[in-house]
C-alpha cells in the first residue's frame, strides 16, 4: 500500500481536522468535556453521557435529554527550524467548526437508550515551504462517528452499558517535490466498532467508572494520481488501512457538600496498533513511483497515557462553573515523526460555565487551551525543531430536557 493513502486515513479521522490530544485523537466533543479538559467519564450529568459514559445514563433524571454543541477550533502556525536554513518553514494556521449531537431516552424498566454524533479524531496540516511540502503539502482527515448505546441499571449502585460505533472517514493527501514527485489522493470508508461502560456507586456521592472504545480499522479506499521523473504516472484505485485506536478510561468522582464535584481520570490510547503505513493500488507501482509512493513506511507508535483532573461547582443560583487540567503524552517516536503530524507532549487548561435558563433548558460555554511542547527531531528526513504548536477551542451548547 502507498504511504499517501495512509496519511489520508489518519488525517480524515476527525471532522475538526486537528490533533488536540495524543496523535490524532480529539476527546473534547461537548461543552462539559471542553470545560473539564476531557476529564469527563465518572461524573457526566447531561445528554453527552450517551458518548462519554453511557452507563451513567441510568443516573439521569427520568426524562428525555437532547444536547447540541458547536466547537470552533483554531490551530496556530507551527514553526519548523532546520539545521539547513533553506529547509525551514511554517504551517498555515487552521480554523475548523465542529458540531456534535447527543440524546438520551427516558427510563424504560431500568433500560435507557442513547445516541451521539461526534468527530473523535482527525488532523489537518498544510505546508507551502518547499522542503516540508515535499511530503505534506496537505494532509486532511475527517472522521464522523454515530454511536447508539443501551444502558441497564442492575440496582441503585451499579449500571452497565454497551454500544455500536459507526465511523465514516474522509480524507485527502497532497505533496509536491519541486513539481517532479507529485501526489493527489482522496478516499473514504465506513467501518464499525463497539464501546462498553460501567459505573459503580459505592456511596451516594462517589462514582467509579470504566469505559472502553474499541479499535476501528479504517479501510480507506479512493483514487490516486501520482507523478514521477521521466513521465512516470499512475492514476486509479488506491487503498490503505489505518487504526482509529482503542481507548480505555478509568475515572473516579466525588461530590462534596452537594456542590463541588472533583474528578480524576486516567486514559490510555492504544496507538501501538499503528505500526506501518502501507498502500495498495489496482496495479503494482514500479521504478520511481514505487520508491516514492509504494514502500511500507514504519510508524511504530507507542501507547500513550493522559491524566486529567476537573472541578465542577454548582453555585446554587442557576450557574455552574467548571475547570480542568490535563497532561497528555504523544505517541510518535522521533525516528518516525513526519511533517504531516509533528506531535509533542502537551498540557491542557480549560474553563467553562453552564446557565440554567429554565427547568428544562441549559446553556453552556467553554474554552480550552492546548499547549504543546517544542520538540527537537533528528531522523532520516528531519533535522530540526518544531515550535509554537497550540490549539484553542471555544464550545457553545444547549441542553433540553423533554
Amino acid at each position: 500500500m502507498n504511504k499517501t493513502l495512509g496519511a489520508v486515513g489518519l488525517l480524515l479521522l476527525a471532522t475538526a481536522g486537528s490533533a488536540l490530544a495524543s496523535g490524532y485523537r480529539i476527546p473534547e466533543q461537548s461543552v462539559n468535556s471542553t470545560a473539564r479538559a476531557g476529564s469527563y467519564v465518572a461524573y457526566t450529568p447531561s445528554a453527552d453521557a450517551a458518548y462519554y459514559n453511557p452507563a451513567n445514563m441510568s443516573w439521569l433524571e427520568d426524562r428525555g435529554y437532547l444536547e447540541v454543541d458547536a466547537t470552533w477550533i483554531h490551530l496556530s502556525a507551527i514553526e519548523y527550524t532546520d539545521h539547513i536554513a533553506a529547509r525551514s518553514g511554517e504551517t498555515e494556521e487552521e480554523d475548523f467548526f465542529l458540531p456534535t449531537f447527543f440524546a438520551v431516552s427516558p427510563d424504560y424498566n431500568n433500560f435507557r437508550v442513547g445516541f451521539s454524533v461526534t468527530a473523535p479524531g482527525g488532523l489537518s496540516k498544510r505546508w507551502q515551504d518547499p522542503y516540508p511540502r515535499r511530503t505534506a503539502e496537505e494532509f486532511t482527515l475527517k472522521v464522523f462517528e454515530a454511536n447508539p448505546s443501551l444502558s441497564y441499571q442492575f440496582c441503585d449502585r451499579f449500571s452497565l452499558a454497551a454500544g455500536v460505533r459507526g465511523v465514516y472517514t474522509d480524507g485527502k493527501v497532497k505533496s509536491n517535490a519541486s513539481g517532479v514527485y507529485v501526489r493527489d489522493l482522496a478516499g473514504d470508508s465506513l467501518d464499525a466498532g463497539y464501546n462498553v461502560a460501567l459505573t459503580g456507586r459505592p456511596v451516594e456521592d462517589m462514582n467509579l467508572s470504566l469505559t472502553y472504545r474499541s479499535k476501528v480499522d479504517l479501510s480507506v479506499e479512493g483514487d490516486a494520481t501520482l507523478a514521477g521523473p521521466g513521465g512516470a504516472r499512475y492514476s486509479g484505485f488506491a487503498a490503505v488501512e489505518i487504526p482509529l485506536p482503542a481507548v480505555l478510561a478509568a475515572a473516579v468522582s466525588y461530590t462534596f457538600f452537594d456542590q463541588l464535584t472533583v474528578e480524576l481520570e486516567y486514559d490510555r490510547t492504544y496507538w501501538s496498533d499503528y505500526e506501518y503505513l502501507d498502500f495498495s493500488y489496482a496495479s503494482p507501482l514500479t521504478g520511481y513511483l514505487y520508491a516514492a509512493f509504494d514502500r511500507p513506511i514504519a510508524k511504530k507508535w507507542a501507547d500513550s497515557d493522559a491524566w486529567r483532573l476537573s472541578f465542577t461547582c454548582d453555585l446554587k443560583n442557576n450557574f455552574t462553573l467548571m475547570a480542568g487540567i490535563a497532561i497528555d503524552e504523544n505517541p510518535v517516536p522521533n525516528d518516525n515523526l513526519g511533517f504531516e503530524l509533528p506531535d509533542s507532549d502537551a498540557m491542557l487548561y480549560s474553563v467553562g460555565l453552564r446557565y440554567k435558563v429554565s427547568q428544562d433548558m441549559e446553556l453552556g460555554v467553554a474554552y480550552l487551551y492546548d499547549d504543546k511542547e517544542s520538540r527537537d527531531v533528528n531522523n532520516a528526513s528531519i533535522d530540526g525543531s518544531f515550535e509554537d504548536a497550540a490549539a484553542h477551542l471555544l464550545t457553545f451548547g444547549v441542553t433540553y430536557k423533554l
